[in-house]
């Protein structure tokens, strides 16, 4: 129980400390491994493959629904038992739960707009041009699809290898969050200015 501990509690906390954050650190090594393998498994057949998703996800319900037809068949004339199909429906707290997270992040979307537009703040304004300025350049380099399967194998690795070298991180972070402070002091505001119009 040193210093080691207490950062990956902190890693594991900020991850959110339920299962999610399990899965991410891969202390959840089964779960972990089905993530990673049924994405790839879906990004080959989708991207390398050329398979369709449409296609893909007719075939397969095409395929679940012959097959709980034949066993329900099969079990009235074997009198054996009925296929177990689950109740499927979206229970009421998930709804609530999902509206509210989303109404969290529109109104957090808002707030930077608001922060943009109304306050006039040029930090604001610079770091929300470079983020989607990144987003545009890198979709032009590669679909969606493979930016899905990138987005996941980075979830799966950034934060274990964060949890292990993580004072090393650190120390590299702070001092170049010291040189983009120093070199953005050195950059002049765009405040604007107010000029009185003289009416005669």
């Amino acid at each position: 129980m040193g210093d080691d501990d207490s950062a990956r509690l902190s890693v594991h906390k900020s991850l959110g400390g339920a299962s999610v954050a399990d899965l991410l650190l891969w202390r959840n090594r089964s779960g972990a491994f089905i993530l990673l393998a049924s994405s790839t498994v879906f990004w080959f057949l989708f991207e390398r493959a050329g398979y369709n998703l449409l296609s893909f996800v007719s075939n397969v319900l095409l395929l679940l629904v012959a097959i709980l037809f034949l066993w329900a068949k099969s079990a009235s004339l074997l009198n054996r038992p009925l296929p177990p199909v689950p109740n499927m429906e979206i229970p009421e707290e998930f709804a609530v739960k999902a509206a509210d997270d989303i109404r969290v992040l529109i109104n957090r979307v808002l707030s930077i707009a608001s922060d943009i537009t109304i306050a006039r703040n040029p930090i604001r304004l610079l770091q929300m041009s470079l983020v989607l300025w990144a987003v545009s350049y890198v979709g032009t380099l590669i679909n969606s699809l493979t930016l899905v399967y990138v987005g996941i194998l980075l979830s799966l690795s950034l934060p274990l290898v964060y949890e292990k070298y993580q004072d090393h991180i650190n120390e590299k972070l702070n001092s170049t969050s010291k040189v983009i402070r120093s070199l953005s002091s050195k950059i002049p505001m765009m405040m604007p200015v107010s000029k009185e119009k003289k009416y005669q």
